[in-house]
């Protein structure tokens, strides 16, 4: 069953049935960015101008079924601090244009956001890290996580589920979990070190490794067995199963394109 596919967004079908909640990833069309950020960049993040960004950007939120308040958007670094969107978080920050590409302190080094309050786009930007999305249907709680393979071996998204559920109550068994665009376990090939770093961390290696000429890491797969076991059922967890090394005509590939490249906005709302 194929994803739905706009020119500039992916969205998911676990989430598309739900009409409290939007959920998205952004493509590389239709936007204006040029040359390694070509052309629908939606955040500053990973080199390109704010004045293509900010273009950009009023072209997505004219995407959303309401209009979002605030794109909140941390600066990410691979660990596994959480930035809660509460009401102590909005007085302290303050009402921001939807438009603004600065990073408030809160999300310097955050790599999950989490919030219950409606019109709040909470997002991470990705290219090839995993991307994983979560909403909890019945308190209506969302999360964005950050997981490369830093993120998933200290396993940031189980951080994630647990903080959910001390927080709002939250139970796994209500969550819906999308899992994006990323790199899969074909094309992410890795040293001896990450492969002994996931092993070291007791990860099941005979589930998330293969081995050819040299081994490779299955993040999605890696993530996936996280969640079912914090108690998320399999049949609400969805992977879209997007490569971004293989797809990098249609998805951002850091390992394709370099470090100053475009990102992949992934971003959930309740609206």
């Amino acid at each position: 069953m194929t994803n739905h596919i706009h020119k500039h967004i992916i969205t998911y079908h676990l989430l598309d049935a739900e009409p409290s909640v939007f959920g998205f990833s952004t493509t590389r069309h239709g936007g204006c960015s040029t040359g390694t950020y070509k052309s629908f960049n939606c955040t500053v993040h990973g080199g390109d101008s704010a004045d293509n960004v900010i273009r950009n950007r009023k072209v997505l939120s004219t995407l959303f079924p309401t209009q979002p308040l605030e794109f909140v958007i941390p600066h990410q670094v691979h660990l596994d601090d959480i930035c809660v969107i509460d009401e102590n978080y909005i007085k302290e920050v303050g009402r921001r244009d939807i438009l603004s590409t600065d990073t408030p302190p809160q999300l310097e080094g955050i790599d999950a956001v989490i919030t219950n309050i409606p019109r709040y786009c909470i997002c991470v930007s990705t290219a090839d890290c995993v991307p994983i999305l979560l909403y909890d249907k019945v308190k209506k709680v969302i999360a964005a996580v950050h997981a490369g393979w830093r993120g998933t071996r200290i396993r940031i998204v189980e951080t994630v589920i647990t903080r959910m559920k001390d927080l709002y109550g939250c139970s796994p068994t209500n969550m819906l979990a999308c899992i994006g665009p990323s790199i899969s376990l074909e094309s992410f090939e890795v040293g001896d070190e990450v492969y002994d770093a996931f092993l070291e961390a007791g990860f099941d290696i005979n589930r998330i490794a293969r081995r050819y000429e040299k081994w490779h890491i299955d993040l999605w797969e890696a993530n996936k067995l996280m969640m079912e076991h914090k108690g998320i059922p399999a049949e609400q967890i969805e992977i879209v199963g997007i490569c971004t090394y293989k797809e990098m005509n249609d998805f951002f590939s850091a390992r394709r394109l370099g470090k100053r490249s475009g990102r992949i906005l992934n971003g959930i709302m309740l609206l």
